[in-house]
């Protein structure tokens, strides 16, 4: 049996292009596994908290044993989403593209997985990544289109999460760009007739 990990990140529930997007996305892996285990992680509707004080002291101490009640339940907090991840088959993440970037709450979920001795381990030659591969799926939606050409959105939000799944040890990672959300019907319509050529052909 095997378990998708969804995390949803956009702000706008109900008029989310990244969330229509994802639904479909499941609803296609459902038709071809209907035993399929979906687990929902939507960082809107229940945010996690910005890493603090606490938790940076508690990634330090935690090799060590010595922690507070506090820094417990924050690393508590960062083994259940560590657990989510690594119990997943495969991952869905469905987004926006905020001034350029990841929003800030996908960016703390991420800080809350990519831990020191926990997901990743500081070798000599550079960081090791200790959790197995697995396919990372990224819906990022935007208002217009992405490149470096005139009226075009840069994108450094696609080498970000590249990186720092890669450096947790997950390197088949693939980011769909939802272009040109809000450039009318006839735009949206045709991105997401590519997002469905596209979703065809990922692994399940």
């Amino acid at each position: 049996m095997k378990a998708l990990l969804h995390i949803a990140a956009s702000p706008r529930i109900e008029a989310s292009h990244s969330r229509h997007a994802a639904q479909t996305a499941i609803h296609y892996w459902r038709s071809l596994d209907p035993k399929l285990v979906v687990i929902h992680r939507d960082l809107a509707i229940d945010p996690v908290p910005h890493p603090d004080a606490c938790f940076v002291q508690a990634t330090l101490n935690a090799s060590s044993g010595h922690l507070d009640e506090m820094q417990r339940k924050s690393l508590a907090m960062s083994d259940t989403m560590i657990g989510e991840l690594d119990a997943a088959d495969m991952v869905l993440i469905s987004t926006p593209m905020h001034n350029f970037f990841v929003p800030s709450n996908l960016k703390a979920w991420l800080d809350y997985v990519v831990r020191p001795g926990r997901t990743f381990r500081s070798k000599p030659q550079g960081k090791v990544g200790l959790l197995r591969d697995r396919p990372v799926r990224v819906l990022m939606a935007c208002g217009g289109s992405l490149g470096k050409g005139a009226g075009q959105k840069e994108d450094w939000a696609t080498p970000y999460l590249r990186h720092m799944f890669k450096t947790i040890g997950i390197l088949d990672v693939e980011v769909f760009a939802l272009e040109n959300c809000n450039r009318g019907p006839q735009a949206a319509a045709l991105t997401m007739q590519k997002f469905e050529n596209w979703l065809v052909r990922q692994p399940m």
